[in-house]
């Protein structure tokens, strides 16, 4: 009988140790408090959402996917000790980080534990520009965001006065930077260059110097929070210049920061994921949770998937098999299209479009839909 039960103690402990086994760890780092929290919201959203698809559908070779999230508050100190916590859980993948200040050392510190990471809005030029293995995104750069800025500018905006206002984190300095370059290549120029505080609420001084400047229009290099604090104490001042930012004010967040004053603002994204077919029962599934997937939501999912393509491919988890083959450049198909990547771990159909934040029928103020010349 002892015998028997030695027996079956050590048949469950085998199948534990094989439930146990049948799991890969996928790792959400994201800003989950702070003031990019509603970026986070997306990401995590996002992700969450493609790993309870891809579970329901079989999950990735015979294994369910399990999802750990961290919450780095866009602090790079905080990401990395994430990043630690991740490595030492056995986690395979990480999705994020959003901040491009957060995921450049979080990339590092996954890139020594064997890791990939996927970041599905860190735009940083630098952020796969080190030579690390394990760098990849969903999302472009901003020397390719800031060519298209850079252009409207030169050409909707000819002859005018532009100022240039940046929250000086890599993101946002690496913005401002590439935008004012390629305007200057189409023969443009700037009166203001100025760099402002994270977390920064009073910008009376710095409208006063842009009104007494007399700019035209003002880029933005930053995130919502700042750029909508800036549009509205610029309309509350009187200055009527429109404000164009890029990817980092994507979020209803930013109108309700903003308020009225947000109305004509101009914003350089990449095509509404929302509006491509192959995503309509995504979409769907986001709607039955009453989540409207904007911004980086998409963009997360499809990092999800890529993940998961990828683990298939291999026929395993292991970080430096999933990135090799990663870059060699064969397409992932995804829920905002079809992407490939290249030795960097860059996308390699970069697209940008401008958009216009407009007042709807229902009194809102939004970007989707709402695509410019």
């Amino acid at each position: 009988m002892k015998t028997l039960m030695a027996m079956s103690v050590a048949l469950g402990a085998l199948m534990l140790a094989g439930a146990a086994q049948a799991e890969i760890k996928i790792g959400v780092v994201v800003p989950v408090t702070g003031p990019n929290a509603a970026f986070g919201a997306q990401i995590k959203t996002g992700a969450t959402q493609a790993i309870a698809d891809i579970n329901k559908a079989g999950g990735v070779n015979g294994e369910k996917l399990v999802m750990t999230v961290g919450d780095d508050a866009s602090d790079p100190k905080q990401g990395v000790s994430v990043a630690n916590k991740f490595a030492s859980e056995g986690v395979k993948a990480v999705v994020g980080a959003f901040n491009s200040g957060v995921s450049i050392p979080v990339s590092d510190v996954l890139q020594e534990a064997g890791i990939v990471e996927i970041s599905p809005a860190s735009t940083a030029i630098k952020y796969t520009e080190r030579g690390n293995w394990n760098t990849f995104r969903t999302c472009g750069r901003d020397d390719q965001q800031g060519a298209v800025a850079g252009a409207y500018l030169a050409d909707k905006f000819k002859g005018k006065k532009i100022a240039f206002v940046h929250d000086k984190t890599p993101y946002g300095r690496g913005l401002a930077d590439e935008t004012l370059k390629a305007l200057k290549a189409k023969g443009g120029k700037n009166v203001i260059f100025e760099g402002i505080n994270p977390g920064e609420k009073d910008f009376s001084s710095l409208v006063s110097k842009l009104k007494q400047a007399g700019v035209d229009v003002v880029y933005f290099g930053g995130l919502y929070t700042e750029a909508g604090l800036l549009i509205r104490q610029m309309r509350d001042q009187g200055l009527a210049a429109p404000l164009m930012g890029g990817d980092g004010i994507a979020d209803r967040e930013f109108s309700q920061v903003g308020g009225p004053g947000s109305d004509g603002t101009f914003m350089t994204f990449s095509p509404d994921a929302r509006k491509n077919p192959k995503a309509k029962a995504t979409i769907d599934a986001f709607k039955a949770i009453n989540f409207d997937p904007e911004g980086y939501t998409l963009y997360s999912y499809a990092a999800v998937q890529i993940l998961k393509q990828a683990m298939e491919a291999t026929k395993s988890s292991d970080g430096q098999k999933i990135a090799t083959y990663m870059q060699q450049g064969k397409p992932f198909d995804t829920v905002i299209g079809d992407i490939s990547y290249d030795k960097k771990g860059d996308i390699t159909r970069p697209d940008y479009v401008m958009y216009m934040w407009k007042k709807g029928p229902d009194g809102s103020i939004n970007y989707a839909g709402n695509e410019v010349p």
